[in-house]
């Protein structure tokens, strides 16, 4: 695997992701095509040494593991987590909103987005449809515009004095993308968004039949591809890099190590949220999988004990137009490396034990660490760090590679962390 190679692949993998139904379902034909096989969790398990599996729940989030030649009561897991979901627009369940000649859709905020990034953009709409089909069978199924087809535009600077200082933006009222204009004389043309999606749906899958839409999951994104900028191209700009960066990157260290202990990728829904539901890290799932792999009860905590836990998420890079936004000794550098995030009011789950396991492991991968504690005097975000390391009792580290503007529509990384990052969580599974 050269650094062209991973950067490619990580164009195509943010290109093919826009939701995390879709995350998770290219990372499952990752997984198959490095010989993983599916286990459901409806199935009695029979699990053989050596053997490299993976479990969708909710089809979300996803955990991946290898065995291993050994008994994970013998040495524990090496985990690394992530999360599928980025902040983005939720579309409503009935959300056609018809003004003047226009069709806009009415949209709900999922999580935390810079909403002023999400103006002027061309939007396109994926995520998943739930619908009745051959002989009412209830089905669900991915869906993905890809095209742009909304838009939320701005109010010109001449019919407002405010535009270009700093201002609260509405979001019932100010947010709706527009996607279509109509003739409100014609009853012909007389908007329907269900209708709109199963006319794409045919369109896109002629196979699936639908009798009747019932309900769906699906979000506004920006269906721009990640772009190479700067002079070196030592940048990458795109979307949803929070978190799909630490996925893919997490995947492709799974798949590519030679593991001697047990290893194994978790990717949860929902952090955006706060990680409260059965796909997110506040559920049961890692611990449910963790327990079925192990014997009995015995060996589950013995397991764990021994088990460690690198929560992967993007850290804050010093902005250079910004700096008195960060500590004065914590700022991290876009490409210098993966980042240590500590914070001691356990907003990150790092402490000095498992922050000295990560810095030996980069230290073996020759790769350089750098740290990040936020300013006193302003609030931290948190990860599925403190949340797992909290329901499983698992030892838990947070790192993450250094970004610009996070969840803001277009992010911005270090082609050379997305490298830096691979090679530190590769070693990380095959240290014993």
């Amino acid at each position: 695997m050269t650094r062209k190679q991973l950067i490619n692949q990580f164009v195509e993998f943010i290109s093919s992701s826009p939701t995390p139904f879709h995350a998770v379902d290219t990372i499952e034909k990752v997984l198959l095509e490095n010989g993983f096989s599916e286990l459901k969790e409806k199935d009695r398990w029979k699990l053989k040494k050596e053997g490299k599996y993976y479990i969708v729940r909710g089809g979300s989030s996803v955990i991946a593991f290898k065995i291993g030649n050994r008994n994970p009561a013998e040495g524990g897991f090496h985990v690394v987590g992530a999360h599928t979901d980025s902040p983005a627009l939720k579309i409503k369940i009935n959300p056609e909103k018809k003004m003047k000649n226009y069709l806009s859709l009415g949209v709900e905020v999922y999580g935390s987005p810079i909403l002023s990034t999400w103006f002027d953009r061309e939007l396109s709409i994926a995520g998943r449809i739930s619908f009745l089909g051959k002989k009412n069978h209830l089905d669900s199924s991915l869906l993905d515009f890809k095209r742009p087809v909304g838009i939320i535009p701005n109010l010109a600077i001449h019919l407002t004095s405010k535009k270009n200082e700093k201002q609260d933006i509405n979001k019932q009222t100010e947010l709706p993308p527009l996607i279509m204009q109509f003739d409100p004389k014609s009853t012909k043309q007389t908007p329907d968004f269900k209708k709109l999606l199963k006319i794409e749906m045919t369109k896109q899958k002629p196979e699936i039949t639908i009798s009747e839409i019932l309900d769906y999951d699906l979000y506004f994104y920006d269906p721009q591809p990640p772009a190479r900028v700067g002079f070196d191209e030592e940048f990458i700009a795109g979307s949803r890099l929070d978190n799909l960066l630490s996925c893919f990157v997490g995947l492709k260290a799974l798949v590519d190590s030679e593991s001697k202990v047990a290893a194994m990728l978790v990717c949860n829904d929902h952090e955006e949220v706060g990680s409260n539901s059965y796909t997110g890290a506040a559920g049961p799932f890692l611990k449910a999988v963790m327990e079925r792999v192990c014997v009995d009860k015995e060996d589950f905590l013995r397991t764990v004990s021994q088990s460690i836990l690198i929560s992967t998420d993007n850290a804050h890079g010093v902005h250079p137009n910004y700096q008195s936004s960060h500590d004065e000794n914590h700022g991290p550098i876009l490409n210098l490396g993966p980042v240590v995030k500590l914070n001691a009011n356990q907003r990150y789950a790092t402490n000095s034990e498992t922050s000295a396991f990560f810095r030996s492991v980069c230290k073996t991968a020759k790769v350089p660490v750098q740290s990040f504690i936020n300013r006193s005097d302003l609030a931290c975000g948190s990860t599925i760090g403190p949340i797992t390391a909290t329901n499983l009792g698992i030892k838990t580290l947070d790192i993450g590679a250094p970004t610009f503007a996070m969840h803001s529509i277009r992010e911005t990384c270090g082609t050379e962390d997305i490298w830096y990052l691979y090679e530190s969580l590769k070693k990380t599974f095959e240290v014993s």
